[in-house]
């Protein structure tokens, strides 16, 4: 199962591309922000990712109620959280 996880991007790292660096609780990975650029992205903003895309942007508020949510899920989010710090990239 994958879930969206909310993320926090920290900077674009390949404009051309549409890349960016995002931290998603504590592990910083690149992404895709192609499809919410028409939306204004920069640093700072927080993206709901799945599987390597940021599917849409949302505010601070809702990415910590997502995250509590997230956190109820108990072994489904557990486990995908080790996935995602598997996939560590700096």
């Amino acid at each position: 199962m994958c879930l969206g996880i909310p993320g926090q991007i920290l900077e674009i790292v390949d404009d051309a591309n549409s890349i960016a660096k995002v931290k998603v609780s504590g592990v910083k990975r690149n992404v895709s922000v192609a499809l919410v650029r028409p939306e204004g992205i920069g640093p700072g903003d927080w993206v709901l990712i799945h599987v390597g895309f940021a599917m849409s942007k949302i505010d601070e508020n809702e990415a910590r109620e997502t995250m509590e949510t997230l956190h109820t899920m108990g072994d489904v989010f557990t486990d995908e959280l080790k996935m995602l710090h598997q996939s560590h990239i700096e």
